[in-house]
Order: C-alpha cells, then sequence, then structure tokens
C-alpha cells in the first residue's frame, strides 16, 4: 500500500494547539510526498466554518489559516461529518470552500484505503 494518512481532527478553536497540530502534521506529510486526507468529526466542524481558522492561533505554530492555505494549494481536500454539521445547524454554505460533507461509511472508506490513520 502506498504511503496515504488520513488525520481525523475533533478539537475546534477552543483547543488551538489541538486544532493546528494536525494541520502542521498534514502539510509536513505534502511536502514528504505523502498523501493525506484531512476528516473533521466533533467540534473540529467548527474549524471549516466560513471566518473561524482567521481567529485560531496557537504558540509556536504558523497561523492556521496558513496552514489551511498550504493544505489546500497541494491538493488537501476537507471532509466534514455529516451528523457533526448538521447538529451545529451548519450547511454547505457556511462552510469554506471545497470541504465535503460525508457519511460515517465515506471515513471508513478512507480508513480502509490508507496505511495509517491518526486521530487528534
Amino acid at each position: 500500500m502506498a504511503d496515504r494518512i488520513v488525520l481525523m481532527l475533533t478539537h475546534g478553536p477552543e483547543d488551538p494547539e489541538r486544532a493546528t497540530i494536525p494541520l502542521s502534521t498534514a502539510v509536513a506529510a505534502q511536502a514528504s510526498e505523502v498523501e493525506v486526507l484531512l476528516g473533521f468529526q466533533s467540534n473540529a466542524v467548527s474549524l471549516l466554518k466560513n471566518g473561524t481558522i482567521d481567529h485560531v492561533f496557537a504558540p509556536g505554530f504558523p497561523p492556521l489559516k496558513q496552514l489551511f492555505d498550504v493544505y489546500r494549494e497541494a491538493g488537501g481536500k476537507f471532509l466534514a461529518c455529516a451528523p457533526c454539521v448538521q447538529s451545529r445547524s451548519l450547511n454547505q454554505e457556511d462552510l469554506i470552500p471545497g470541504t465535503q460533507i460525508v457519511s460515517g461509511a465515506t471515513f471508513v472508506k478512507e480508513f480502509t484505503a490508507s496505511s495509517h490513520v491518526l486521530v487528534y
């Protein structure tokens, strides 16, 4: 199996460090020519709300928006848990461009197609 990782985020803007570490890891993976996919569950879907990442900063790390932009420019995708999005009364128009709202089955498919899955 080729190197492909899925990073699942479960922390949102209330915990800037735990929200930023997986983005930093994703960018490092891309720079190492490892395919990476980001999944957002629980309060991490709040990071995908338009404008939220502009205000998330963790000491010692680049701004979260910068990491999101680098990840996306390198072909990165954002998958958001459908029930998590719905429970926060969000819809597709509320989310940053390129976000896909997906079911648990989609996450399982991505997990089984990857060499590693990490949850933050």
